[in-house]
């Protein structure tokens, strides 16, 4: 017999709004040529994350960043224990040599999945630089990967998950944390 997960919100979706809009004040911030820029979202919130923010640049600079995908998942080295989920044909626009690439995520957590995702960006080339956003850093690395944009830092026992949601995707909008009973844990 399974129990029901709980689900805590961490960021409603007017708390959500602003720090994306943060975010957004903080990318334009570092990045000197947004010219230059090019957004890479990794499956699967990553990539909605990257839409969200994409918009938001326009609005704030008028200009219109390039945008792609990358999937990791052939990359990692850990597929044994996390398995694999359909497989997203990357797509990344235009040329990445000397390009500034903001890899965007969700949720960071042991860095694997942000390390297999260079891996694949690095066999398409070699870029000027690669940042890392993610919503939420959660802790518990096993890499040393740090974001350069961090929504939220929110400690989280391993037991534990969190959730981006997002309107265009989920009718939902906001962040939460997942807590699964222990005893359902194997």
């Amino acid at each position: 017999m399974s129990k029901k997960s709980k689900k805590i919100e961490i960021l409603t979706e007017v708390e959500l709004r602003k720090t994306i809009s943060r975010l957004t004040c903080e990318i334009i911030e570092k990045v000197k040529k947004m010219d230059n820029l090019l957004l890479i979202g990794i499956p699967t919130r990553g990539i909605a994350l990257t839409e969200v923010l994409e918009k938001e640049l326009f609005s704030r600079t008028g200009l219109r960043v390039r945008k792609g995908t990358i999937d990791p998942t052939f990359y990692r080295d850990d597929q044994n224990r996390v398995g694999t989920r359909p497989i997203q044909a990357a797509d990344i626009p235009t040329p990445i040599e000397k390009k500034e690439i903001l890899l965007i995520d969700d949720v960071i957590y042991t860095g694997r999945t942000i390390r297999a995702a260079m891996d694949a960006l690095y066999s398409w080339g070699r870029p000027q630089r690669v940042m890392l956003l993610v919503m939420v850093d959660r802790g518990h690395r096993e890499l040393p990967i740090q974001p350069d944009f961090c929504g939220k830092k929110v400690p989280t026992r391993k037991i534990e998950s969190i959730r981006l949601r997002l309107n265009n995707v989920d009718n939902e909008e906001g962040v939460f944390l997942e807590s699964y009973p222990s005893e359902d844990i194997s």
